[in-house]
């Protein structure tokens, strides 16, 4: 049997726990201890598994369409993907092209469906610790909110950004033309449009040197930091910056926001009918699935219809347009059958809080790493303001290197949010919420109404791949812990069965 090897590290080998040399070395040890079996092709990748466009991977697949080899070997399967969705489409592919597929340290294969369910499962172990980082980055920026620290993404017009206290302060040259902005506005009486265009002709910029349009203002006029608050997932904290506009003219403002319907919190969500709007989407083209409806003697026809299709015709792509009742009635049944199966969900949650463990180390290590390096960023950044006070480097020399290494600080103290581990660990769903869960779920699909039921699949539906009519595999969402924080990341359980 031709085979060929795929190894991945994320980012240098330095701290990987298993280097480009050292998979290599295991996978040529596992090739040989098998009979018959034989290396044809390697391929290597050193970027991130969340991402199927990978140079390496991608040959992989075309070698693997060209019938170059006839499986394809990982040290784990988490070097393959770390994406339950993207290891799912990356067997799929391998599928179609006669290839098998095996991790050297995991006993599982895909010549049997026992062996492919398994393995996506260790896809879920692998996408769990993702989302469970991810939990605590949210933690994280909650707490530098409290603390009235940015959060980042892009400074409010108006600020700069403090590089030693991580607080906003206020832009000598922008400021003043927030005030105005809001007093215009509220006082009057001039609208978003008008405003843009009065501050276009006068050649201000946004903070990314772009021509103000509507929606700048807009955004402007709903920001709270200029009442001193940070904002983050909707909640104000107090913030030790100064504010650039009172209360009552900030409020003044909301108000004719509200009257003129340019308040976009105000505005209806997606009140669609289509149960699974968003979440179907074309296995042959990768678009999206949408609603669409017919209309005959009995009445109207909803159904769902690949977006390629719909807009550019049968030529781009064909894929079978779905009877909508039919298919939502199907995969709100199959949720219900998934969530009966208790053994299951349990073992998946007992699994994946061994895997989460089992990286706790790695996480440690790296921790350490960043914290070394946040140091070292900062004595660097302290001899360029030294430097610069003392007059002895001028701005124009070390104004753009101190920018850069602040936005390297800020990259690097995300991460040691993101790495911090709490003393409060997420603890998994107790058999009292599991039945919870069930109930509530079954009570939504047979007595909700249809905006509860969509809102119900939104939250507990990855994705639903449509290959064609007679083959629609859903990937479904299950809560398997309670965090620390409130919301509750994914331990997915994706059963692959047509609908």
């Amino acid at each position: 049997m031709r085979i060929a090897t795929y190894s991945r590290i994320s980012t240098d080998e330095e701290h990987q726990p298993y280097s480009l040399e050292a998979q290599a070395q295991r996978l040529a040890a596992y090739i040989q201890s098998q009979d018959g079996w034989r290396l044809v092709r390697h391929f290597i990748d050193q970027t991130s598994g969340a991402t199927l466009e990978r140079p390496g991977l991608q040959r992989a697949l075309r070698e693997a369409e060209a019938k170059r080899f006839d499986l394809l070997l990982v040290y784990r399967v988490d070097r393959l993907s770390r994406s339950v969705r993207g290891l799912a489409q990356l067997l799929e592919q391998l599928d179609q092209a006669g290839v098998l597929f095996r991790s050297a340290s995991e006993p599982f294969d895909t010549s049997s469906s026992a062996g492919r369910m398994m393995v996506q499962m260790l896809g879920v172990f692998a996408e769990f610790e993702r989302a469970t980082i991810v939990e605590r980055v949210i933690a994280g920026m909650e707490r530098k909110a409290a603390r009235g620290e940015w959060t980042g993404g892009s400074l409010p017009f108006g600020y700069r950004l403090d590089a030693e206290r991580r607080h906003l302060e206020p832009d000598p040259t922008e400021a003043p033309l927030v005030r105005e902005i809001f007093a215009r506005y509220a006082e009057r009486l001039e609208g978003s449009s008008a405003l843009a265009g009065w501050l276009s002709e006068r050649g201000y910029r946004t903070k990314n040197d772009k021509p103000f349009n509507p929606q700048a203002v807009l955004t402007i006029l709903r920001n709270r930091a200029y009442l001193g608050e940070i904002n983050y997932r909707r909640t104000s904290y107090p913030a030790p910056h100064q504010p650039l506009v009172d209360k009552e003219l900030f409020e003044r403002a909301q108000t004719i926001l509200s009257e003129r319907g340019e308040n976009a919190s105000l505005r209806r969500s997606n009140n669609s009918d289509y149960l699974l709007t968003g979440l179907l989407k074309c296995a042959r083209c990768g678009k999206r699935y949408i609603g669409a409806c017919a209309h005959g003697n009995g009445g109207r026809y909803p159904y769902y219809v690949c977006f390629s299709r719909q807009r550019y015709g049968k030529t781009t792509c064909d894929a079978d347009s779905l009877p909508a009742a039919q298919l939502e009635h199907a995969v709100l049944d199959q949720l219900v059958s998934v969530l009966e199966q208790e053994p299951l969900v349990r073992q998946a949650i007992e699994q994946a809080f061994a895997e989460l463990d089992a990286g706790r180390p790695k996480r440690e290590a790296e921790l350490k790493r960043v914290e070394t390096e946040l140091r070292n960023l900062h004595e660097t950044l302290n001899r360029y303001f030294r430097a610069f006070e003392h007059k002895t480097m001028p701005e124009q020399l070390c104004g753009k290197r101190i920018t850069e290494l602040t936005e390297k600080l800020g990259q690097l103290e995300a991460r040691r949010e993101e790495l911090s581990l709490d003393d409060e660990s997420p603890q998994p769903l107790s058999d009292h919420d599991l039945a919870a869960l069930q109930a509530h779920v079954r009570h939504v699909i047979d007595a909700g109404d249809p905006p509860q039921q969509k809102a119900l699949l939104q939250a507990l539906i990855y994705e639903i791949r449509v290959v064609s009519r007679a083959e629609i595999y859903p990937f479904f969402s299950l809560p398997a812990v309670r965090p620390p924080y409130g919301s509750v990341p994914p331990a997915g359980i994706e059963p692959a069965h047509a609908v």
